[in-house]
């Protein structure tokens, strides 16, 4: 048992698997104590943000896969 503990693997994914909950959390937690105005547009800009990183994400998708056809093509 203490040769698992002792191995760097296990904590890297234990510390993984706290930051993804825990940074999330975090993110709530201070839009939530901004003041008024300011929560408001801040959930508004990470709601924009997050589309535009989607957009981009699907631009890229599809650019791969036009890429992929004309190799196919050729």
């Amino acid at each position: 048992m203490s040769s698992i503990l002792s191995e760097k693997w296990l904590w890297i994914i234990i510390f993984a698997v706290i930051m993804i909950v825990a940074f999330p959390l975090l993110i709530v937690y201070i839009i939530l104590l901004l003041p008024f105005p300011f929560n408001t547009l801040v959930t508004i800009l990470l709601i924009i943000g997050w589309g535009i990183a989607a957009g981009y994400k699907e631009w890229i998708i599809s650019k791969e896969k036009e890429q992929q056809k004309e190799r196919h093509e050729s």
